[in-house]
């Protein structure tokens, strides 16, 4: 056999870093398969950012082409789209072509085998083990990739052996019937007339539910078990409680459907008889409901009422089935949810680990808002005593400290410890919820990430359409570029083409993994152009979702970034209904904080007036605002908010005069009345404040030259002419965007930028701004501080010489 490796350097391979088309690969072979012949070859695993084709020729069986989307780190795409801007962006993203065909070193010639030619006899009991290995291989992978959505959450009740009564148990061993005994039975019940007993028909019930499971179907569509089964229906009223809980237990074993009618009765008989029933035994039927996947609201809401009345004598394990049952149902009575966090603190430290996430899994289900105080209770016991959960509890726990927002630092520490290694052996959704819970929390862990990225390839094909969007949209929030980035991103996006159907259904989740994507500055146009196109637009404005927002971020991101892109866009006039959607959302509740509106008001006393600075959103698709002003390149601020400035006229004509402190009440509010002498107090003590503001500003003036600021007294600015709508010459400029940040805007306990925000960076560069950072470390401890501080700090900020010295 011969291996030949023939290199051949194409132009313009690698992901361009503004667009990049998917390419759906249609071999058999899979992404490990291409991650094996890169480490088999040290040429290709050494080209770095070059990208290279190799025809490699080793194998003697047949012949396949696989295709391989590589590309280089960020840093090799940004060069690449410098220095070939013009180059349409549109074309599809090249890679490694790996050729496979039959070489004979025996043979002066390299011909390809005969199509109906066989493997060497003495190879075929090999190879015939390596097919068997290999398909038990993939049947246990399978296995432990599904999720069995009724029995995962009943662990919890192998725990104790008080469980046994109060909920079903599938595995409970019972005497198998013979067949030929259930047909003597039928048999029976056929030739009997209506006046059976109780007591006959509870023992036919049990005796025929203990036929073979294989036998079950047979028996649920024969016509005289479903006389008996309307026998039974007709006399429940005479039956005992227990009588009627064996009836229900042996319809659970043999899997009556949801809607028979027998169930129907049973229901109306519970119903009717629930209040003389005992906790155990109405906690045990709610199971059997839960079994058969029942819809039993009444009997629920009857449940619900009694534990709310005797929620004192409620044992552990009934405290831990009552919540299980409430998360089952969807359904969380607010009253009795108060007195179960009393419950739940007075048991917690009893709860084994399994029980302590079957609580959490319970209340994220029911959608239950628990008080701070009790989660963070929970979060300090689980972290520790995370070593001794199962993988699956500790996942439960993740999705209620994420849904509550509880940033529980030892926790979380915790967990990028514990998680990593076991990655490997969570099914996908498990993972999903851990990659999901890091991104809620604005959490970045590299050990967990890496994790979670190397073990998502060979999955990813275990993945709903939710689970590929929430990856897609973690890893993008965090802006986080995993060892192995090309890969995760190309399987995710193959396998986002693959269910592109299910997007019809839940257009949330194409919206979330596109946006996700966008973050790391990634665009598959095909996918886009799905999303982007009038039928599915139209499918998000029907969603019960509000999709808006996340349409209008991915729209106009399109444009900004990827001019040579000629697919489906937004509707000119849906773009104008959503942005204005955002501006009234920011009036509301974004230009009015406290951080902002003081930056405004002390930069307006800086630069010279409301004509020199701007509060608006210059991206509105971001979501966040922007305070922009403008340079020219000797330093002299430039006016351009001739609206603002004409506002601010009128309030000047009318009398107003808009000082800081009045300007604070108007946005927050007056807190309470005020005394006139305290008023006068205030206004004294601002007006010194403004004296050495003034002073300060003279003083960094004569330090800075560069730094020439026009500010007018405040008696001459409602003097001022009306400005011209457009000057008549505007010296070339530095435009700024100070943008005042927070907390969200940042990962968690860091200063590493969430991808929203390090996207809208990355477009206000493409559009010519600067921006200038307030950050909240700084500029929130400094809202304290006196006014001649915060001047100085926004003076540095504004006239910071390296800004100037870069335009020039």
């Amino acid at each position: 056999m011969a291996t030949v490796l023939i290199r051949r350097r194409f132009p313009g391979l690698g992901r361009v870093a503004a667009f990049a088309t998917a390419t759906r690969r249609t071999g058999a072979s899979g992404s490990s398969q291409r991650k094996q012949k890169r480490e088999e070859s040290p040429e290709v695993a050494s080209a770095g950012a070059e990208h290279v084709a190799t025809i490699q020729l080793p194998n003697p069986w047949g012949c396949s082409v696989l295709y391989d989307p590589c590309a280089g780190s960020r840093a090799a795409s940004q060069q690449l789209e410098a220095g070939n801007r013009g180059q349409a962006l549109g074309s599809r993203v090249a890679g490694t072509v790996w050729i496979r065909r039959m070489v004979s070193t025996t043979s002066s010639q390299a011909l390809p085998a005969p199509r109906n030619a066989l493997p060497d006899p003495k190879f075929k009991p090999l190879l015939e083990q390596d097919i068997s290995a290999q398909a038990k291989e993939e049947a246990e992978k399978e296995r432990a990739e599904m999720h069995d959505s009724k029995e995962d959450p009943r662990v919890f009740q192998k725990g104790r052996p008080e469980y046994q009564g109060l909920s079903y148990n599938k595995f409970e061993l019972t005497e198998t019937l013979p067949v030929e005994e259930g047909d003597a039975i039928l048999h029976s019940i056929s030739a009997c007339k209506d006046n059976e007993s109780p007591e006959t028909i509870v023992r036919y019930f049990l005796k025929l539910s203990c036929l073979p499971a294989e036998r079950h179907a047979v028996l649920r569509s024969d016509p005289r078990f479903n006389s008996l089964c309307r026998g039974a229906a007709r006399s429940l009223p005479s039956f005992s409680t227990p009588q009627l809980i064996d009836i229900l237990k042996a319809l659970v074993r043999v899997a009556a459907p949801a809607t028979h009618p027998v169930l129907r009765a049973c229901e109306s008989e519970f119903c009717r008889r629930a209040w003389d029933m005992d906790v155990e035994q109405l906690l045990l039927v709610a199971d059997c409901w839960r079994c058969l996947e029942r819809s039993v609201p009444t009997y629920l809401s009857i449940l619900f009422s009694f534990a709310n009345m005797h929620w004192k004598d409620l044992t552990l394990p009934q405290v831990v089935q009552l919540i299980y049952i409430i998360g089952e149902g969807r359904k969380s009575p607010a009253d009795l949810m108060q007195k179960l966090e009393s419950l739940i603190l007075k048991y917690l430290d009893s709860f084994t680990m399994e029980e302590v996430g079957a609580v959490c899994l319970g209340l994220f289900k029911s959608i239950s808002d628990i008080s701070d105080h009790v989660m963070k209770k929970i979060a300090d016991r689980v972290a520790l005593q995370m070593e001794d959960m199962s993988s699956y509890a500790l996942v439960n726990v993740l999705k209620m400290l994420r849904y509550s927002r509880m940033d529980h630092l030892p926790l979380l520490k915790q967990l990028g410890k514990v998680i990593p290694p076991r990655i490997p052996t969570i099914n996908i959704q498990g993972i999903m919820h851990v990659a999901l819970t890091c991104s809620s929390l604005h959490y970045y862990n590299e050990d967990i990430l890496a994790a979670v990225a190397m073990s998502l390839p060979s999955k990813v094909t275990y993945c709903r359409s939710k689970d590929a969007a929430k990856f897609l949209w973690s890893f993008g929030c965090l802006d986080y570029e995993p060892p192995n980035e090309e890969q995760f991103y190309s399987s995710l996006i193959e396998q986002m083409h693959r269910k592109l159907h299910e997007f019809e259904k839940f257009p949330e989740h194409l919206l979330t993994g596109l946006l996700g994507l966008a973050f790391v500055q990634r665009f598959p146009a095909e996918l886009i152009d799905f999303a982007l196109s009038a039928e599915f637009v139209q499918k998000t404005r029907e969603s019960k979702y509000e999709l808006g927002k996340d349409l209008l971020t991915l729209g106009k991101s399109i444009e900004i970034e990827c001019p040579g892109y000629k697919g489906s866009r937004l509707s000119p006039q849906l773009s104008e209904e959503l942005t204005e959607m955002v501006l009234n959302f920011a009036k509301e509740e974004i230009y009015v904080r406290p951080e902002i509106v003081e930056a405004v008001s002390l930069l307006e006393s800086m630069l010279g007036g409301p004509e020199y600075v701007k509060s608006h959103m210059l991206l509105p698709h971001t979501r966040s605002s922007d305070l922009e002003v403008r340079l020219a390149l000797d330093g002299h601020p430039i006016p351009f908010n001739f609206k603002g400035a004409a506002a601010h006229k009128q309030l000047g004509d009318i009398g107003v005069d808009l000082t800081d402190d009045l300007l604070t009440q108007l946005i927050k509010g007056r807190p309470g009345g005020q005394a006139p002498a305290e008023a006068g107090n205030e206004a004294k003590a601002g007006g010194q404040e403004r004296v050495e503001a003034a002073r300060a500003r003279s003083s960094i003036r004569a330090s800075n030259p560069r730094a020439k600021l026009k500010v007018l007294p405040k008696s001459r600015r409602s003097l001022e002419p009306s400005f011209s709508p457009v000057p008549a010459r505007q010296p070339q400029e530095v435009k700024l965007a100070i943008q005042v940040s927070n907390r969200n805007h940042y990962c968690y306990f860091s200063k590493r930028l969430l991808g929203l925000h390090s996207l809208k960076r990355r477009q206000l560069r493409q559009l010519g701004y600067v921006a200038v950072e307030l950050p909240f470390w700084e500029w929130f401890p400094l809202l304290k501080r006196t006014r001649s501080e915060k001047l100085s700090y926004l003076h540095y900020k504004v006239f910071n010489p390296a800004l100037l010295g870069g335009a020039a």
